[in-house]
């Protein structure tokens, strides 16, 4: 199945690293964040990560209903791939789909993150790790 992920125009900084499965994809670069679904990609600087936390939704219950009840902010993203998911806490993120780029602010982003993957993203980003 081919699923409709808009082309990435430009990236800031060096890329380290890009994955896409299904309906999800997660670019990472020296200085900026991609999360790529079908139609729309969300850019932030991992410079204006102000917080990763783990995320767990309740059994049962489905994950996109899980993340309305949870955050009392506006939440701009949840995918539902399986594996971990972390809440990322930005102060400001660009949305770019098929209609132009906007401008989204400060939001929060819930997104399945792969171990490697957050460990480039906290290295880059300039992230502490706190137990």
């Amino acid at each position: 199945m081919l699923y409709d992920f808009l082309k990435i125009k430009s990236i800031a900084g060096e890329l380290k690293l890009s994955h896409k499965k299904r309906e999800f994809g997660i670019t990472v670069s020296t200085e900026e964040l991609i999360v790529q679904k079908p139609h729309v990609n969300y850019h932030v600087r991992l410079a204006d990560i102000t917080q990763i936390v783990p995320y767990r939704p309740e059994k049962g219950l489905n994950p996109f209903r899980q993340m309305r009840k949870d955050l009392d902010g506006r939440a701009v993203t949840a995918v539902h791939e399986g594996g971990d998911h972390y809440i990322f806490h930005v102060s400001s993120a660009v949305m770019h789909n098929r209609s132009g780029n906007f401008d989204l602010g400060a939001c929060r982003m819930i997104i399945p993150v792969k171990p490697d993957v957050l460990k480039e993203i906290g290295k880059y980003g300039g992230l502490l790790v706190i137990a």
